[in-house]
């Protein structure tokens, strides 16, 4: 797989040759590695230790962060629509964490410090990197980078703590079902560095090997929207080990929330009308956070057959 070296200082210097790889990385697999892109070891290394630590405080204290009911923020499980479903092997933590005044009371600054002011830190630089990423999308896409920037400036950023412990027989669950991911973008961080994160390739499930201090992006939903599909968010899950936990912090980029989203402007002329129908941001989050987290349903329903595709249906 593509790694990408994104240097802030001479990104407007990006080698031809390297822009390919970036964009045959983005168009064939939907996943690249990340590495020189500047987030310090220390402050990383800082943010592994807190999400370690958050997992490993005692119960009474877990409560306080515990999901509300109706709530998809909070220490709990995504996507659980019945008492009768599977759930993940996992337990996760959600946050929202940009813009600050979306930040849950009881939450973000409810969390230890110094682990708050280390994930404070962090937001920051991830949000640098995913303007930087968007802007290199744009270039490969030869599409107006406004209308990137446009959409994702103000954009919504929140995280996702996972912590996946071993299982006895591995075989038996499943640490985070197939899905794609709604965002436009995912950046995770492997805090422990234990294989667990797998895409599917022309049907095969592929595992990914963390490359150590690297991020491991992934492109969602949305931008596959917005590139029409050149780009397009792949399947993915997560796994267990029979002798380890495994621990990761997902951060996931998306559009301003009072915004509309579809084809990139740039992108539509008559030889390529949009595949996707246009919507408002709050909208697509409302639809996608209802269901149960299966494989490309969602993004699927959003997709525009013409009166031949709907008749093979």
């Amino acid at each position: 797989m593509n790694k990408l070296l994104l240097d802030s200082d001479h990104q407007e210097e990006f080698m031809d040759s390297e822009l390919k790889k970036f964009h045959i990385a983005c168009r064939e697999w939907g996943f690249f590695q990340l590495i020189n892109h500047g987030v310090s070891t220390r402050l990383m290394e800082r943010v592994k230790a807190g999400v370690e630590g958050f997992f490993n405080l005692d119960v009474e204290e877990k409560k306080k962060f515990k999901q509300k009911a109706g709530d998809i923020e909070g220490l709990g499980q995504a996507f659980v629509v019945s008492d009768e479903q599977k759930l993940d092997w996992a337990d996760m933590f959600y946050i929202v964490t940009l813009p600050t005044h979306l930040r849950k009371p009881h939450l973000f600054p409810n969390l230890p410090i110094p682990f708050r002011d280390s994930l404070e830190a962090y937001s920051s630089q991830l949000l640098n990197i995913a303007h930087k990423i968007l802007h290199v999308m744009a270039k490969a896409l030869k599409i107006n980078p406004n209308d990137m920037k446009d959409l994702f400036e103000e954009g919504w950023q929140s995280m996702r703590m996972n912590y996946y412990p071993s299982c006895p027989q591995p075989d038996l669950v499943i640490g985070l079902n197939n899905h794609s991911d709604a965002v436009g973008l995912t950046i995770l961080l492997q805090v422990n560095n234990k294989e667990g994160l797998q895409i599917r390739k022309e049907g095969t499930w592929v595992p990914i090997k963390p490359i150590p201090n690297a991020f491991i992006v992934n492109i969602g939903d949305i931008l596959e929207i917005v590139t029409n599909g050149i780009y397009r968010s792949i399947e993915h899950r997560a796994v267990v080990n029979a002798d380890k936990e495994r621990l990761s912090i997902a951060t996931f980029y998306s559009p301003k929330l009072d915004g509309e989203m579809g084809l990139a402007p740039s992108l539509i002329s008559k030889e390529t009308p949009a595949l996707f129908k246009r919507i408002g941001v709050v909208d697509y989050f409302k639809g996608f956070f209802s269901p149960e987290m299966v494989g490309k349903s969602y993004v699927d329903a959003l997709r525009i057959y013409n009166s031949d595709e709907e008749a093979k249906i």
